[in-house]
């Protein structure tokens, strides 16, 4: 068993840091075109509602990490709600979206690069950032928290730039501030599957519960940056949506061409900004590139402290994913099999890899809804009602939503999903030798030690 324990430097701005490099903050630009045609041009609208779903789910981890300050997230708060058997293949789902964002990452950056760069194989660039990525993982967090606010600054530069340029470029007519806001019956159905594409935006929030045995006072600061990063994140997609339709309004010539709409909408913030040449499609450029190798450093710490949960379990070989380096404090040879594992980034297509993600996720956040039900509903003093409110209907409806999702998945991500869940429960038969012996687990001495340490 490892006795070397990973390092309490996170305080609660580091850890907002790390969930908004999770989730990219020019995130927003990859599903711009796809959602303002599903909503007929009210993304700001769609992204309303999808904040307002996701709040619920967002409240149920803030009680968890609470309850349970340690790192695995999900897997975790599973483990010690359901046992050990759900537990395990409910960290066995999430292990699926944390594996492939990095390779989707991966992807994105050696396709854009290779499309600027057209002399360089895209592969080169698939595995510059992933060894640059594996390395800034290894040396340690506190060198990711300082990598990851550079990155977000380059990224909340651009958006300061583009706001500033399209809401003094445009006309500031009441018809024309208020049209992205004026919705007609026809338009909820759009809306209401563009919101659960949006709900993509926000799956990175969970990441900041990985890190549990990292930050300084889990107990409070994950809560607080759980919440502030879904309330930064919502905020600042709402204002960049905004502008977006502010300076290109007729989003019907979208149509057809979703998938690089966002390169429309910048080069029609420069051209009416009247900014020489392409600097806005550059400065672009650069900025969503960052946010994207941002996005892969912090999936790979956050897989890597799930195996490191799992492994401590003994659900996972515990040589392999529950050690700790004696000098940078970091789980090194879990971060070395999630790098190997991204080597699939070489050959697999990027929309296969973006079908996979989201299955894991809302299979986490179903449970972590239904385990604040389990935990606290007719456990805790006060109110009767209160307690009704807070603890029972507010996760009912986060377990009412993300079972929603389900229906937006695509028939490829289900059927990868189920597989990935049917080869880990012949695992899990594997490792009770038949559902005949218990599965692996640590004390309650040591999960007290944990949390108090």
């Amino acid at each position: 068993m490892s006795t070397i324990k990973m390092k309490r430097v996170l305080t609660t701005p580091a850890l907002i840091a790390f969930g908004l490099a999770y989730m990219v903050p020019l995130g927003i630009f990859t599903t711009y075109g796809q959602v303002t045609v599903l909503s007929n041009g009210h993304l700001p609208i769609a992204y309303i509602i999808t904040l307002a779903m996701i709040f619920f789910t967002a409240l149920s981890y803030c009680r968890m990490a609470n309850k349970l300050p340690i790192a695995g997230s999900a897997y975790s708060y599973v483990q010690y709600t359901f046992g050990g058997k759900i537990g395990f293949l409910v960290g066995w789902a999430q292990i699926l979206d944390y594996l492939f964002l990095p390779i989707l990452n991966y992807l994105v950056l050696g396709i854009y690069l290779h499309d600027t760069f057209p002399f360089i194989p895209a592969y080169v660039f698939v595995l510059g950032a992933l060894i640059s990525v594996s390395l800034l993982n290894f040396i340690g967090i506190k060198l990711i928290n300082s990598v990851n606010f550079t990155l977000i600054i380059v990224q909340l530069i651009f958006i300061v730039l583009f706001v500033f340029l399209a809401f003094t470029n445009v006309d500031h007519s009441p018809e024309t501030m208020l049209k992205p806001l004026q919705i007609s019956p026809h338009d909820f159905s759009g809306l209401l599957s563009g919101a659960a594409v949006l709900c993509l935006a926000f799956l990175g929030f969970d990441a900041i519960a990985t890190l549990a045995e990292e930050s300084n006072d889990a107990q409070k600061s994950l809560p607080r940056a759980i919440l502030w990063t879904v309330a930064i994140a919502g905020g600042i997609f709402l204002i960049v949506s905004y502008s977006a339709h502010l300076a290109y309004p007729i989003w019907s010539d979208l149509i057809g061409k979703e998938d690089i709409a966002s390169l429309y909408v910048v080069r029609r913030v420069g051209e009416i900004s009247h900014l020489s040449g392409n600097f806005m499609y550059n400065f672009f450029q650069a900025a969503y590139l960052t946010g994207v190798f941002a996005s892969a450093m912090t999936a790979q710490t956050s897989v890597s402290r799930i195996f490191y949960a799992m492994g401590r379990e003994g659900v996972l070989p515990k040589q392999i994913f529950y050690k700790i380096h004696h000098r940078f404090r970091t789980p090194y040879l879990s971060i070395i099999f999630v790098a190997c594992f991204s080597l699939l980034s070489l050959v697999l297509e990027l929309s296969l890899v973006v079908s996979m993600i989201s299955f894991g996720a809302l299979v986490a956040f179903t449970f972590v809804n239904l385990c604040v039900i389990k935990s606290y509903l007719g456990k805790v003093k006060g109110s009767t009602g209160t307690a009704i409110f807070k603890y029972g209907l507010l996760p009912l409806i986060g377990v009412l939503l993300s079972l929603w999702l389900w229906t937006s998945l695509d028939a490829t991500a289900m059927i990868v999903g189920l597989i990935w869940l049917a080869i880990g429960f012949i695992y899990l038969v594997y490792l009770t030798k038949g559902f005949k012996c218990m599965l692996p687990s640590i004390g309650h001495n040591e999960l007290n030690s944990i949390i108090k340490d």
